[in-house]
């Protein structure tokens, strides 16, 4: 009887990672976390000043769509003049304000649930071995910025993001600014960065494996 596996598609084997790289991928997490809290509780405190009246209704548009803040906005902080600075703002959205002007109840359902799947969803994949050595990495990043929005949103209704960089040209209207963002959200930028270079890296081996199989050289230099 033949086998139903063909020998030039071999069934993926896993190696569960150990209990010690394991331990070493929360130790990480949780060190990454407790510096995004600690970045945005630092942001609070020295960058926003308490309102002057009553805040408004968290994350609520006004008549006009305008979503006013919780707190006001502080000194800003000048690293490099015209570029990059330390200014607060609130994000009632995800990394980069997406879904900022969505329903207060579809964020929350919606962010929630996506940063719980994803972090449990990843941190299998890691302890079952799935993935490279890229992937390993990722995993860390990835899971702390989720965690570490989320936290945000269940405490304050909104994320604090203080990190502003802009670019300030000489002539009006041609100046750029990337969205103000925080530690969770560059940490979650790296992690994807690595998760894509895992992905590509799979790809090429498989590749490899495959024209090995099937016995193909190498094409000959030109």
């Amino acid at each position: 009887m033949s086998d139903a596996t063909s020998p030039d598609t071999p069934e993926p084997s896993f190696v569960p990672r150990s209990r010690k790289a394991f331990a070493l991928c929360l130790l990480a997490t949780v060190l990454l976390t407790a510096a995004d809290l600690g970045t945005k509780a630092w942001a609070l405190d020295a960058l926003s000043t308490d309102p002057p009246g009553e805040p408004p209704p968290v994350c609520e548009a006004d008549e006009y769509g305008r979503i006013a803040y919780q707190r006001g906005r502080g000194t800003p902080i000048v690293l490099i003049e015209g570029r990059l600075e330390l200014r607060y703002a609130e994000n009632c959205g995800a990394a980069f304000g997406i879904l900022r002007e969505a329903p207060g109840l579809v964020r929350h359902l919606f962010f929630g649930a996506a940063a719980i799947a994803a972090s449990l969803a990843l941190l299998w994949m890691f302890a079952t071995g799935r993935g490279g050595p890229y992937f390993a990495w990722s995993v860390p990043f990835i899971v702390s910025g989720a965690l570490g929005n989320l936290a945000d949103r269940l405490r304050l209704g909104y994320v604090v993001d203080f990190i502003r960089y802009h670019w300030n040209d000489p002539l009006p209207g041609l100046g750029t600014e990337w969205p103000t963002f925080n530690v969770a959200d560059a940490t979650i930028t790296v992690g994807v960065v690595l998760l894509l270079l895992d992905g590509w890296r799979e790809g090429k081996a498989e590749k490899a494996a495959k024209a090995a199989a099937e016995g193909e050289e190498p094409a000959p230099a030109s």
